[in-house]
């Protein structure tokens, strides 16, 4: 029996990833992504572009594609057109050698520019325009000067690759090819591991974001994590300057990674913006979850975090009216009394010692922080969020907080907990339980929410209320004005939470 097929896949939409971290990009995506940029572009024979992450050359094989098209009435003979895109348009600084060979492969037919089967006639040298250069890191009390690399992690030998990136890897990224770009586009590496407890990771696709500005382009447009919109480990000073400018004029915000890179967890979710440098004005924000589309213009510096829903907008802006002070005033930080996640009970104390998996003992003479609040009642809850990675489930919503619990007088807890609020009687704390299971509060909290955990900078916008009154949400909602369509778009966001402790 014969059977038939259409399916035709393209190789570069079924490839594996490197890593959480180093992603193929899908041809699909980089497609939506170049739909941004204007279509006369195409059209320019002498505008060049730049991959400055090059893992398997989707970027560059694209737009090769779309001068292919746009240059057909300048330079009618094809194989002339093609020599002159691949020579003079068309840049690439490749992460490894391995994706070197997989870009040149992608864009010239051939692991080898110079090669039988390449595509280009005019190359002399393998790399032709797609090139890698092994690069060492620049150490510095154990620490790379230009990435923050750890030098025990990756000090390597030779057999090893550094991940030691060019063009982050340079005080003079326009030398690299001493050349300007009109376009600078793709999808960097995202983390380097540093050093820290457990698996800890420090970012780097800003990095790139902030070397590609240096270049000047006519247009910048990158696939990033959307963890800079709520700043935090090495992100706050580029969340604020991308914030604050106003040439950003469109951010394309997925709160589920997986919906452009199935089976890839990555944290907070995923973005693309477009940056034109001759272009001022509010942003288009798009944000994207389920195939639902929600599109709003308007200015990112309005709030100091990233408010990735227009929707949510409003609702903040009556929050804030009130003028009330803020619960990241009261909450702790990191260690409430001093004591890390791998301190434990003692044989014996005067103290009860919360920490992961049960209590214990402790001296009362080995607490030197938050004294002020070891004989009151506290509300505590979970350093790390409830929600896998900080994403929402399948049905788009969040509950936000993994526990919430009082700890009586007379008992402290390790850092595996922040302290909300303190009490002198237990009243209060059980109104302040209530509070922070309310979906108001969660949904404050929420906007913040782009990693795993949830710190004290995430209570920015929940305000201090009386905590002698019993607060819900039905006296919430009336206490700042929320419409009925404000309130079922903050329970389409947040699930209920049981109101026991």
């Amino acid at each position: 029996m014969l059977t038939s097929t259409n399916y035709n896949p393209d190789v570069l939409s079924c490839i594996a990833n490197l890593s959480s971290d180093e992603v193929f990009t899908p041809p699909q995506l980089v497609n939506q992504i170049l739909d941004m940029l204007p279509k006369e572009i195409w059209n320019g024979r002498k505008t060049t572009f730049l991959d400055p992450g090059c893992k398997s050359g989707v970027f560059l094989r694209e737009i090769a594609k779309r001068l292919d098209k746009g240059l057909e009435d300048q330079i009618p003979d094809r194989q002339k057109r093609m020599n002159h895109i691949f020579k003079n348009q068309l840049y690439g600084l490749s992460i490894t050698e391995l994706t070197a060979q997989l870009s040149r492969r992608s864009v010239y037919c051939s692991k080898t520019a110079n090669g039988k089967y390449s595509v280009c006639e005019t190359f002399d040298t393998p790399e032709g325009n797609i090139r890698f250069e092994r690069i060492e890191h620049a150490w510095e009390k154990g620490r790379c000067v230009y990435c923050g690399a750890n030098e025990e992690n990756y000090n390597r030998g030779e057999e090893l690759e550094t991940h030691a990136y060019e063009f982050i890897h340079t005080e003079h990224p326009e030398e690299i090819f001493k050349m300007k770009f009109d376009v600078i586009i793709g999808n960097p590496p995202y983390q380097l591991s540093d050093g820290g407890f457990g698996r800890s990771a420090s970012p780097i696709y800003h990095k790139f974001v902030q070397q590609a500005r240096k270049l000047k382009p006519r247009y910048l447009t990158m696939i990033i994590p959307s963890r800079w919109f709520g700043g935090g480990k090495g992100l706050d000073e580029f969340r604020a300057v991308m914030l604050n400018d106003n040439r950003i004029r469109r951010i394309v915000d997925f709160e589920d990674a997986n919906e452009v890179f199935p089976g890839v967890d990555i944290a907070g979710g995923i973005c693309y913006f477009l940056w034109e440098r001759d272009s001022k004005g509010q942003c288009e924000v798009v944000n994207m979850h389920g195939g639902i589309e929600a599109t709003s213009k308007r200015p990112l510096n309005e709030f100091r975090t990233f408010i990735r829903h227009s929707q949510a907008v409003p609702i903040i802006r009556k929050v804030l009216a009130k003028r009330e002070r803020n619960m990241s005033e009261q909450v702790t930080s990191r260690k409430p009394f001093g004591l890390a996640t791998n301190v434990r009970p003692m044989k014996m104390g005067e103290l009860i010692l919360r920490w992961q998996k049960g209590e214990g003992p402790y001296k009362r003479s080995d607490i030197f922080v938050g004294v002020e609040m070891i004989d009151k009642w506290k509300v505590i809850t979970s350093y790390v969020g409830y929600d896998h990675a900080g994403n929402p489930g399948k049905d788009g919503r969040r509950r936000v907080f993994s526990k919430i619990d009082i700890l009586p007088p007379g008992t402290i807890c390790t850092e595996t907990y922040l302290v909300v609020g303190s009490c002198e009687e237990e009243t209060q704390a059980l109104n302040l339980v209530d509070y922070m299971k309310s979906r108001l509060f969660r949904f404050l909290v929420s906007q913040f929410m782009y990693s795993h955990h949830i710190t004290k900078d995430s209570y920015s916008l929940v305000p201090i209320l009386d905590m002698s009154n019993q607060w819900t949400d039905e006296k919430l909602y009336k206490r700042y004005g929320i419409t009925e369509d404000e309130i079922a778009f903050i329970e389409s966001k947040i699930r209920p939470m049981d109101t026991k402790v």
